[in-house]
């Protein structure tokens, strides 16, 4: 329960305060930067972080574990124990502050290098006025996107080294220190150094950008490409391209066009040219060694540009010897491999003269037995994955295919993928697909689509595989309507969290699963007191026992297959519940309406018993709620199934009655205090302290 109250009081803050918003960032492990250095400043001593401490643990788990030989001779030291004068950042970020050390943490490197492109996002990651001389007190801090929220995380400067030199990331010349420290920032927030082993640029591009990343292959490149990139470029995503290399020898490697073999590139412009009268697609790249230009048709000074307009020459604004250099489209696809872009979110974007994409954003979980439900081919459990509605009302502006429709980016990111290797947990397969709610569909008004539809209907578009990535991203083109996203494992049974992303070029209405709801909660009536037939009970009459209730279910399930023992002592305590005149009996008009209740959950419970096993599988509460008129959502449905079923995720009939007349008072007890008919309550204390109130808290 407490762990609930945490994070219902994150999630509350997240909305109303914008709390891990890009303009209020959440502290990492609640350590505030500015608290912290001043405390060490006016103690007079260098700040020592007691959450990732210069040990082990902070190094690795397996490779660079205690008893691993990578580990032998590792001493943490602060930079002002490795050289004489260490710098924070000198004359700006540039590419040759990062230089790869022991660690397998490539991708992340190409990542922080594409920082040094874009002052605007560096100086967000890397806050500036850092320094090893002003205010100096041994911490620094990054701001990093996690999951859905923006972190600022404090590091102190002990690094790990050996023999004077530092192991993992440090500069060319050894004596700029901001790249290391932001490599130590980032193996903080998942746990370790080693969990920084193996993984996709793409994965730090998001992280430093809050920004949901596209991949393609441009060997096979999708029709109308060019579009794409021009229109991302519009809406302030950042583009960056690069060329496979074949062994590691060819890293680097100059081609005779010049250019540079796995080296990332940024992409600045893409631009419709008539050379001669005919159009040319062009791309505008920047290398950021500043230096080695493609020499190529449309470079610097190549013969192509005197058939272009003067007065296009000058709106393309061809550079100098500054990396920056112009090639067509038609050249683009043929020299280089690869394409990363990276579309920001609204709040990233500075700049008013870009468009920007409309986000959405929610939070989910899979939880064995009851929202882990796999994909669909598991027809059994495929229903009782979390859903999410996005309703499309305008086309887009400018078609990039030259088709209306909505353009729809979704993003499915599973949570502490490198957090939890320690664990030996792997990242679960995953994917999702997109239904269409048709306007005749029964389920258009509760939202939430049942075995009608997602099993006997095709999705209208899915993600292009499930597979065992951080990250699933694809951009599909919608018609106009509304549509169901089920993101799930491949395989069902398997536990996970996720952040669930919607980008679309228009104003896009989305919403999780429907709220609470019961659907008889207001209209059905409360028993009255009854006194003239009500017995109390004495104190010295003894407690009821489980055995005392045999006879009441006996006869509640004569003629059916169900099987049971009779009642237990909680869910009698739970029936005591439809107690409405607070005499500790059931009178004769209360008995009337239990014994109505039970026989109709008792033919819902034999409906959703397919096996004739005297249970359910969990799977199937939330079908078998709805046929009682509740509407729950997949948060409710979790903690039914974490409360009721058993170890093996099945509820049988005894907790199937106790949770639905605990509902139904819940629900009851709800619309009692909302007399404005709102959907919301808030209570005081004296309210809590409402005898009937008590009494459903205490049979938790």
């Amino acid at each position: 329960m407490a762990c609930m109250a945490v994070e219902l009081a994150r999630k509350k803050a997240r909305l109303e305060d914008g709390a891990g918003s890009s303009s209020n960032v959440v502290s990492f492990n609640q350590q505030n930067f500015e608290q912290l250095q001043q405390d060490c400043l006016q103690n007079g001593s260098l700040f020592c972080d007691p959450t990732f401490p210069a040990s082990w643990d902070s190094l690795g788990y397996n490779e660079l574990g205690r008893n691993s030989s990578k580990a032998i001779g590792v001493e943490w030291k602060r930079p002002t124990e490795l050289c004489s004068d260490p710098q924070f950042i000198v004359d700006g970020a540039k590419r040759t502050d990062i230089c790869q050390g022991e660690l397998g943490d490539c991708w992340l490197l190409a990542a922080i290098a594409s920082l040094t492109l874009d002052h605007q996002i560096l100086n967000r990651v890397v806050p500036p006025g850092q320094s090893f001389t002003s205010q100096y007190a041994g911490i620094f801090h990054f701001q990093l996107w996690q999951f859905g929220e923006w972190v600022d995380v404090v590091v102190d400067d002990r690094l790990p080294s050996r023999d004077g030199r530092l192991m993992f990331v440090h500069s060319e010349e050894g004596a700029e220190f901001w790249s290391a420290l932001l490599e130590k920032a980032y193996a903080k927030l998942n746990g370790s150094y080693e969990s920084l082993n193996g993984g996709s640029s793409i994965e730090g591009f998001e992280d430093f950008t809050g920004g949901i990343a596209e991949s393609y292959d441009l060997q096979e490149a999708p029709p109308f490409l060019f579009n794409i990139m021009r229109k991302a470029l519009r809406l302030g995503s950042l583009l960056g391209c690069s060329i496979n290399i074949s062994n590691s020898r060819e890293t680097e490697a100059i081609t005779p066009q010049k250019l540079v073999k796995g080296h990332a590139y940024s992409i600045t412009a893409v631009e419709q040219v008539h050379h001669l009268g005919s159009p040319v697609e062009l791309v505008r790249i920047r290398n950021p060694w500043g230096q080695v230009e493609w020499s190529g048709a449309w470079s610097d000074n190549s013969p192509e540009w005197t058939g272009v307009q003067p007065e296009e020459r000058s709106r393309l604004d061809r550079p100098a010897d500054d990396g920056e250099f112009w090639m067509s489209y038609r050249d683009f696809l043929q020299q280089f491999s690869h394409l990363d872009i990276c579309n920001l979110t609204p709040d990233t974007l500075s700049s008013d003269h870009l468009h920007r994409w409309s986000y959405s954003e929610f939070e989910g979980v899979w939880r064995v037995g009851s929202t882990a439900g796999g994909c669909r081919n598991y027809s059994a459990t495929f229903c009782s994955n979390p859903q999410f509605l996005i309703r499309l009302q305008n086309v887009d502006d400018d078609p990039h295919d030259g088709e209306d429709g909505c353009t729809v980016l979704i993003g499915l990111i599973q949570k502490d993928g490198r957090r939890e290797r320690r664990f030996g947990r792997e990242l679960n397969t995953i994917g999702f697909s997109v239904y269409q709610v048709l306007k005749n569909s029964s389920s258009r008004s509760n939202v939430r689509l049942g075995p009608d539809v997602l099993l006997r209907s095709a999705p209208a578009v899915r993600s292009r595989t499930f597979i065992n990535l951080r990250e699933v991203c694809d951009r599909f083109k919608l018609p106009p309507g509304d549509f169901v996203i089920v993101p799930s494992t491949f395989e069902p049974h398997r536990r996970g969290s996720f952040i669930l992303r919607v980008f679309t070029e228009k104003h896009a209405h989305s919403r999780s699963e429907p709220e609470p709801e019961h659907a008889h909660s207001r209209s059905e009536p409360e028993p009255q007191p009854e006194p003239e037939y009500a017995h109390s009970r004495s104190e010295s009459d003894p407690e009821p026992e489980h055995a005392h209730s045999r006879p009441l279910t006996e006869s509640c399930v004569s003629g059916s297959d169900v099987r049971t023992n009779g009642f237990s002592l909680q869910t009698c305590r739970n029936i005591s519940l439809l107690d409405a005149d607070g005499s500790s009996t059931v009178g004769l008009l209360e008995f009337h309406t239990l014994w109505n209740k039970i026989q109709r959950y008792l033919g819902i419970f034999k409906n959703h018993d397919s096996d004739d096993s005297g249970s359910m599988s969990s799977h199937e509460m939330r079908a078998a709620l709805a046929e009682a008129g509740f509407q729950v959502n997949s948060a409710v449905i979790q903690e039914i199934v974490g409360r009721y079923a058993d170890s093996s995720f099945s509820i049988d009939f005894d907790c199937f009655i106790g949770c639905l007349i605990r509902l139904e008072m819940l629900f009851k007890m709800f619309w009692t205090l909302d007399k404005q008919n709102q959907g919301r309550i808030q209570l005081d204390l004296q309210q809590v302290n409402r005898p009937r109130l008590v009494r459903l808290v205490l049979n938790l």
